[in-house]
């Protein structure tokens, strides 16, 4: 039996590009992220499903902005244990899914990379499989990111680089993989470990 790490809460794609702006000065932005009921996750990655429409996230392989050719990122994966402790260093601005993950789940302590080796299961509300998600990265965090946490204000090197190491090791999630066939993914569907 999986270990249950909690229920989806939240699904989203992000439409556009989170980094904006010029090489050097490229600002990190949430609009493009967009919040739905429901995903149907692939090899390919992600489609959000929207009444009748369907809409490619930017990482999915056919997506016109080539962020995820390989298909090696095609999902990501947060934890919300993980948003509160984003929220307790940087402030209430680092609202849940704003790190642009594909899956918010509901947990109740950190999950540590060391435990996700060999990835995760998505049951069904019955506890039926529904897939894995496989390959799993740490979603290191990027200075735009880094930035959009401290507000876009000025601060020493020494602050934004402890902040850089805050929010790496899987505090700003996982991308991965999905293992098997195309699935439509709900919230209250639950995350476990594979």
């Amino acid at each position: 039996m999986p270990i249950i790490i909690g229920p989806i809460v939240q699904l989203q794609i992000h439409l556009g590009p989170l980094k904006v702006g010029e090489k050097g000065a490229k600002r990190y932005v949430t609009d493009p992220i967009t919040v739905l009921e429901r995903l149907r996750v692939s090899p390919d990655g992600v489609v959000g499903l929207h009444g009748g429409e369907e809409v490619l996230d930017a990482h999915h392989r056919a997506h016109t902005l080539r962020k995820n050719e390989d298909g090696m990122h095609g999902v990501s994966v947060g934890f919300t244990s993980h948003y509160r402790a984003m929220q307790q260093r940087f402030g209430e601005h680092m609202r849940v899914g704003c790190a642009g993950e594909n899956l918010i789940v509901e947990a109740s302590r950190r999950v540590e990379p060391a435990e996700v080796g060999a990835g995760f299961v998505i049951l069904d509300s019955a506890g039926r499989e529904k897939g894995r998600l496989v390959d799993l990265v740490v979603a290191h965090p990027c200075k735009p990111f880094t930035g959009f946490a401290h507000r876009d204000e000025a601060v020493p090197p020494g602050v934004f680089q402890e902040s850089l190491q805050f929010l790496d090791g899987g505090t700003r999630g996982f991308y991965c993989t999905w293992a098997g066939q195309p699935a439509v993914l709900r919230l209250g569907d639950r995350l476990a470990l594979a």
